[in-house]
C-alpha cells in the first residue's frame, strides 16, 4: 500500500470519515552547493520521491488535532494560544509552522490530521522541511490562503530557526515548496530566484545513507557560520557570496588558517554550483560528476564536515559501476551521500556499494534510487466534509 493510501486509510480509522484533502511535501537531496545557502550563495537541490503526507479535514474550533502514523500518538494545540515552544517532538514542526504563519498575519483554520512520512529522519534529506511545508500546504488549503512557494518557504525557515531552534538556511524549505518534477532547482539564496534544470539524459540520482547520524542543533554548525561571517566582514561584504576566488587568494594572509579554509570552501563551492548548472544544460554528466567529486574533497578538507562513514561511502560509490561522481550531502558529520549514476548500471551500482560499504564499516546502509518530484502540493480533495 502506498503511503498516500496508508495515510488516507488511517485517517478514516481515526476520525471516522474520509479526509477532505491530502497534501504532500517532499524531502530533498542537494546535488551540489553545500553550506552556501546561509552565505547568500547558490545551491542545486532536487525534491525527491520521499515526502511528508497529511490527510486532513477542517475544524471550526481553532484547534489542530494531529495523529502521527509513524509515532503512533495524537497531539493537539490551540491556534489562539500559540506561545513559545515548550516541548519537543514531531508536533513542534506543526506548531512552529502555525506560529510563523499567524505571525505573518495569516488567519488560520484548525483541522484534524493524519501525518506520515518516509523521508529518513536525521539523514540530511530534510525531513523537517518536508513536514513544515506539508503543514503550510495544509493550512493554505484549509484556510483559503494563496500558495506562493517562496514566501511560504521563508515562513517554514522562520519556524525552523525561531521555534525548532535550528539555524538553517532557506534551501530545504524552498526546494520542498517549489520542486519541479524531473528537474533539479538552481536556487539563488539571496534573491530566491530559481531555475529548473533537467538531469543529464540517461542518469539517475542515488542517495546513499551511511547509517550514521548527527543532530543539527549543535555547536559545529554554528561555529562554521560564525567563521564564514568573520571572513565576509574582513572583505566588507554582506556574505561570502560576494567574494571571488581571486579576491580570496589576494587577501588570504589576512585570515587565520581555519577561517581561510572555511571561506575557500564556500567561495569555490559557489563557483562549482554555477558550473554544475551549466554542465547540466549541456547534458554533460561527466563534468557534473567531476564537480561533485571536487565538492566532497572541499567539504572534507576545507570545511571539515565529513566523517569516516561519509568518506567511505563516497569512496565505495566512486569505485562502483556507472558512477560519474559522488559527494556528501546535507550538513555533514553523518547522514547521506549522493551519487550521479548511469541509469542502465544503477542496479549493479547499488549492489556493489551496499556490499562494499557493509564490508568496510560493518554498518547496514540504505540506498535509494531517487526521482525528482514536484514540491508541496494538494494531491487529493473531496467535495464532502
Amino acid at each position: 500500500m502506498s503511503l498516500r493510501d496508508r495515510v488516507s486509510s488511517a485517517f478514516r480509522g481515526r476520525y471516522g470519515s474520509d479526509p477532505k484533502w491530502i497534501v504532500r511535501a517532499p524531502g530533498r537531496v542537494n546535488l551540489i552547493g553545500e553550506h552556501t545557502d546561509y552565505n547568500d550563495g547558490f545551491v542545486f537541490p532536487m525534491a525527491i520521491d520521499r515526502a511528508a503526507w497529511i490527510a486532513l479535514r477542517p475544524r471550526d474550533d481553532g484547534r489542530v488535532v494531529a495523529t502521527s502514523l509513524d509515532f503512533d500518538e495524537t497531539r493537539e494545540f490551540d491556534l489562539a494560544t500559540l506561545g513559545k515552544k515548550d516541548t519537543d517532538g514531531w508536533i513542534e514542526y506543526l506548531k512552529g509552522t502555525a506560529w510563523a504563519l499567524r505571525d505573518a498575519g495569516h488567519s488560520l483554520r484548525g483541522f484534524d490530521a493524519m501525518v506520515a512520512g518516509d523521508v529518513p529522519l536525521g539523514a540530511g534529506l530534510s525531513s523537517s522541511a518536508s513536514i513544515e511545508m506539508a503543514t503550510a500546504r495544509a493550512f493554505a488549503v484549509v484556510s483559503g490562503l494563496e500558495w506562493k512557494p517562496a514566501p511560504m518557504a521563508l515562513l517554514g525557515q522562520k519556524a525552523e530557526n525561531k521555534w525548532v531552534g535550528v539555524n538553517c538556511g532557506i534551501m530545504d524549505q524552498l526546494i520542498s515548496a517549489a520542486g519541479v518534477e524531473d528537474k533539479a532547482l538552481l536556487i539563488d539564496c539571496r534573491s530566491l530566484e530559481t531555475q529548473a534544470v533537467p538531469l543529464p539524459k540517461g542518469t539517475v540520482v542515488v542517495v546513499l545513507d551511511t547509517a550514521t547520524r548527527r543532530g543539527l542543533v549543535d555547536s559545529a554548525y554554528n561555529e562554521r557560520r560564525a567563521q564564514c561571517e568573520a571572513a565576509a566582514k574582513l572583505f566588507g561584504v554582506k556574505a561570502l557570496r560576494d567574494v571571488s576566488s581571486a579576491q580570496l587568494a589576494a587577501r588570504a594572509q589576512e585570515l587565520d588558517p581555519t577561517t581561510l579554509k572555511r571561506a575557500r570552501h564556500v567561495v569555490t563551492e559557489d563557483e562549482r554550483t554555477l558550473a554544475a548548472a551549466e554542465a547540466m544544460r549541456r547534458d554533460d554528466a561527466g563534468r557534473l560528476g567531476r564537480l561533485m567529486n571536487e565538492s566532497h574533497e572541499s567539504l572534507r578538507h576545507d570545511f571539515e564536515v565529513t566523517n569516516d562513514g561519509l568518506d567511505t561511502m563516497v569512496d565505495e560509490a566512486r569505485k562502483a559501476p556507472g558512477c560519474f561522481g559522488a559527494r556528501m550531502t546535507g550538513a555533514g558529520f553523518g547522514g547521506c551521500a549522493v551519487a550521479l549514476v548511469a541509469r542502465d548500471q544503477s542496479k549493479a551500482f547499488v549492489g556493489q556499494v551496499e556490499s562494499g560499504y557493509r564490508k568496510a564499516t560493518s554498518l547496514d546502509p540504505k540506498v535509494y534510487v531517487c526521482r525528482a518530484t514536484n514540491g508541496a502540493e494538494v494531491v487529493a480533495s473531496s467535495k464532502t466534509n
